[in-house]
């Protein structure tokens, strides 16, 4: 399993729609903002679907359809930024859990379209993501298919917990924040769970938490401006009210092997009005066998299929 390399190139996901040209071109100015290059990928299955309203017309083999994606996303991003991004184009065969990591390996993030879905398959487009962050190793930022530039882009948010889960979201919150010169707002929610009494005992954990995390990245990157946000909401519901106001959502989540459920970081991809970034989260041995020994409650669980 590869890791979070912090220089490298931007994957993007290709899907031959209009639409997902716009998550093309968030990718692209990711890229200029840092000066990275580009990999544009699109994975494809074997067999055509056949189509019934179509029975006399062979239809195009998947292989030929994603060249033909893969050429659309060039000449539109030749036509729209020039020739000073260097790009890199891949089609490959099997399902996106496959072929995105693949393509990923060696990169500093992987950008991918948010479906359209709703309700319950909405959750399990999220799950497929957070499995696709988990198994591509570098941060996985999900963009709206409506996604346009806008003065909110210069605005981070980024929600910690107080546990190392948190850990590489933090530095790559700070870091999006320095590349894009802009401001950074942390926030530490308490889940809905604090009472009038435990107020102000509360606060003060809160804040000694927050200033033990914000430490180390306050003092390499001092040009970005942190704002710190206590809430008594639960995280997902602060971090959906932030979505309107910022231009990237940076949340953390579990890797590795084995599966572990993040029921705050799939909700929070699937309700979420702007990018997400999925920070996946390496675990220690112990870190590991303490998730695992811990018990899942009932609705945490989605199996995505595919």
């Amino acid at each position: 399993m590869s890791t979070w390399a912090r220089t490298g190139p931007i994957a993007v996901e290709v899907d031959g729609t209009a639409e997902g040209l716009r998550i093309v071109d968030y990718a692209c100015m990711e890229a200029l903002r840092i000066g990275a290059a580009v990999i544009l990928a699109a994975p494809y299955h074997a067999h055509a679907a056949y189509s019934p309203m179509q029975p006399g017309q062979l239809p195009k083999p998947p292989a030929e359809l994603a060249d033909a994606s893969l050429r659309a996303a060039v000449a539109h991003i030749r036509h729209r930024y020039g020739y000073g991004l260097q790009l890199n184009a891949v089609s490959q065969e099997g399902s996106r859990q496959r072929v995105l990591p693949t393509v990923a390996r060696h990169a500093r993030m992987l950008v991918v379209g948010r479906t359209r879905a709703r309700g319950p398959q909405r959750l399990l487009a999220a799950q497929g993501n957070l499995f696709l962050a988990g198994r591509t190793g570098c941060p996985v930022v999900v963009v709206p298919l409506l996604w346009r530039p806008s003065a909110a882009d210069r605005k981070v948010a980024v929600g910690i917990d107080g546990t190392p889960l948190s850990a590489e979201a933090l530095e790559f919150a700070f870091r999006e924040a320095a590349d894009r010169e802009g401001d950074l707002i942390v926030l530490h929610a308490g889940e809905g769970k604090i009472s009038d009494d435990d107020g102000h005992s509360w606060i003060r954990r809160a804040d000694h938490t927050l200033s033990e995390a914000l430490a180390p990245w306050t003092r390499e990157f001092p040009e970005v401006r942190v704002t710190r946000f206590l809430t008594g909401r639960d995280a997902v519901s602060a971090l959906v009210h932030e979505s309107r106001e910022v231009g990237l959502i940076v949340v953390g989540a579990h890797t590795g092997p084995l599966t572990i459920a993040d029921p705050v970081a799939r909700r929070s991809v699937a309700a979420m009005t702007c990018p997400v970034a999925i920070v996946p989260h390496h675990p220690t041995v112990a870190e590991r066998e303490r998730l695992l020994a811990k018990p899942v409650r009932r609705g945490d669980i989605v199996v995505p299929t595919y």
